[in-house]
């Protein structure tokens, strides 16, 4: 998915990994109550999520509604950008919106909302089976112990690349750069991500920093840890790939979409996306190159695969839905193995399943599913922190500064290691 994401997707993802009862304090920590004062009706329903690209949701509602007459769910489709996404479920939830039922949550969103008590925690009546499910997708609903989602679609970023012109894929970024001759000899741009001023930036120089070792915060999830060598060598690859123009300075407008149509026009020979993608390339009638690209691990630094970030998106009962009992079913509906099987299939979505990737019939189906599963092992999460906004806003910004060069790599660093210090503090 998309780094709202769905950037799409690194995020997942936005994965891995969805107010009748008594609130959560609204700066206070999760748990929540179960008891119930009414909202555990059942009867109609809508569904909130990004834009559905693939159009993949829709059959699966009709589905749904086919079984369901009296319980029909309705789509509400916000924009296919991730900041505007988050906004917009603000918006509704602060208004105690009971129209919002079920929402798609990007997995980075859990510990803010669910720390305002703006989701229903998953427990008691309301309780999931997870038993089968990827631990990283679990953990990326789980906020203070307590399970507010579902996972629905875990996203880890890899590298697409086309085939018909490099026959190995680099296995390291040193490597990636120095095939940027290929892409030169084609006229064409060498490499993109995500490297716009949003949450598609922070996961991508989070993943250059982890790649090299480095980390944005320590393990209690607010501590930054940017003021290291491993940090600066991880941003500083950016940086210096802008400036020799193996990334064209128009990637710096790049969200996922923009990404994935520059390297279907023939545009691109390396890029970084999530999964999604896959099925679009090999589907959309303007892709030129349907039957010329293949699909690799993010590139590492020495040995080893680089460190994707996890991406993903789950769904969660707004706490002030009037029909929980029907949201809830319909959460259970969303992440069966017949729905997973469907999503991966008809839109490249990484199951939450773990037992799908060793499908047989899937891999035939899918032969990209091994490198995405290699992916998801060596992801690693964004800080989990209900302050994550003012975490991601301090990343992004200043890492765009300096990728255009208005702010030197040092100074950049500096001011995110501030910023998130603050914002740790709840100040």
């Amino acid at each position: 998915m998309k780094a709202s994401r769905r950037p799409l997707l690194v995020a997942g993802l936005a994965i891995a990994s969805a107010a009748a009862l008594s609130l959560v304090g609204c700066s206070g920590g999760g748990g929540g109550s179960n008891s119930s004062s009414g909202g555990n009706d059942r009867g109609p329903i809508t569904y909130v999520q990004g834009k559905d690209n693939n159009n993949v949701i829709r059959p699966l509602i009709d589905k749904w509604n086919t079984a369901h007459p009296k319980e029909k769910v309705t789509l509400k489709e916000q924009s296919d950008n991730a900041d505007q996404q988050h906004d917009d479920l603000v918006q509704h939830f602060q208004a105690k919106d009971s129209g919002y039922d079920v929402v798609s949550v990007d997995v980075v969103w859990t510990a803010e909302f669910a720390a305002k008590g703006w989701l229903q925690p998953l427990t008691g009546s309301y309780k999931l089976d997870t038993s089968k499910l990827l631990p990283a997708t679990v953990n990326s609903a789980t906020y203070n112990n307590t399970l507010y989602a579902a996972p629905f679609a875990t996203d880890g970023g890899i590298l697409y690349y086309r085939s018909d012109l490099v026959k190995t894929p680099p296995a390291t970024w040193d490597d990636m750069m120095k095939d940027c001759d290929i892409a030169k000899a084609n006229n064409m741009d060498c490499y993109a991500g995500q490297f716009a001023d949003y949450e598609g930036l922070t996961v991508n120089v989070a993943e250059a920093i982890n790649t090299n070792g480095g980390t944005v915060v320590g393990k209690d999830g607010k501590t930054p840890t940017l003021d290291t060598s491993d940090a600066k060598a991880g941003l500083q690859r950016l940086v210096d790939a802008f400036k020799d123009g193996n990334i064209p300075q128009a990637a710096l407008t790049y969200q996922e979409e923009q990404g994935r149509q520059s390297f279907e026009a023939g545009k691109l020979l390396f890029m970084r996306n999530w999964p999604y993608v896959y099925s679009l390339a090999t589907t959309d009638g303007s892709s030129v190159v349907k039957d010329k690209f293949a699909v690799a691990p993010l590139p590492g630094v020495g040995s080893g695969a680089g460190a994707s970030s996890l991406g993903g998106h789950n769904i969660a009962v707004s706490q002030f839905s009037k029909h929980k009992a029907t949201a809830v079913d319909f959460m259970k509906f969303m992440e069966s193995d017949d729905s997973q099987k469907y999503l991966v299939v008809k839109a490249s979505n990484a199951p939450v399943i773990a037992s799908l990737y060793s499908d047989p019939d899937l891999n035939k189906q899918l032969p990209y599913l091994s490198t995405l599963k290699k992916s998801l092992d060596s992801a690693v999460p964004r800080p989990v922190s209900p302050f994550y906004p003012a975490i991601t806003k301090a990343v992004a910004d200043d890492s765009f500064a300096a990728l255009k060069g208005t702010e030197s790599v040092d100074q950049a660093l500096s001011d995110m290691q501030k910023a998130i210090k603050t914002a740790g503090s709840g100040s």
